[in-house]
């Protein structure tokens, strides 16, 4: 049995910091489509809103039918999940997201329920699994890449 220390606890941590501020400053991006399936392999899972995708491939079909977003990341925690050195991380994070141009750049007759312009309450959940292949220097975080990814709006 691998018993995590507070030190593996404190990278973990920071590494999902990390994590959680690249991947949402590039999901917002204009290059979205291009950048964000990096974060991904062909063996991720992704379920958005109950609806599987399967990859990289899969990520980019999905968010090139989606209006630009904008994330406003509440909080996220980090359970470093033992049995590897780094650890695979699972994170959480809540937030809400607004698509579109926000509710002031939508026209009266958009419907309230529209996914469209209005903030909505989300919770992800994020497997990270250490990228074996990515190069790091001496006292850098460990890279990972997402292996499996569940979005689903709470309200």
């Amino acid at each position: 049995m691998t018993t995590l220390t507070d030190q593996d606890i404190e990278i973990a941590t920071r590494a999902a910091d990390n994590f959680t501020k690249v991947y949402y400053t590039t999901y917002d991006s204009p290059t979205r489509v291009d950048d964000l399936p990096h974060f991904y392999r062909p063996v991720s899972s992704v379920t958005w809103n109950g609806n599987p995708v399967q990859g990289a491939d899969g990520v980019r079909d999905l968010i090139k039918g989606m209006p630009k977003t904008v994330h406003e990341v509440q909080d996220f925690d980090c359970h470093p999940i033992p049995g590897s050195q780094p650890p695979s991380l699972l994170v959480i994070v809540s937030g809400n997201v607004t698509h579109g141009k926000g509710p002031t750049g939508n026209p009266a007759s958009t419907p309230a329920k529209s996914i469209e312009g209005q903030p909505r309450v989300f919770s992800q959940t994020f497997m990270l699994v250490p990228d074996g292949t990515a190069s790091t220097k001496p006292g850098e975080v460990a890279k990972y890449y997402i292996h499996a990814d569940e979005m689903r709006f709470v309200g």
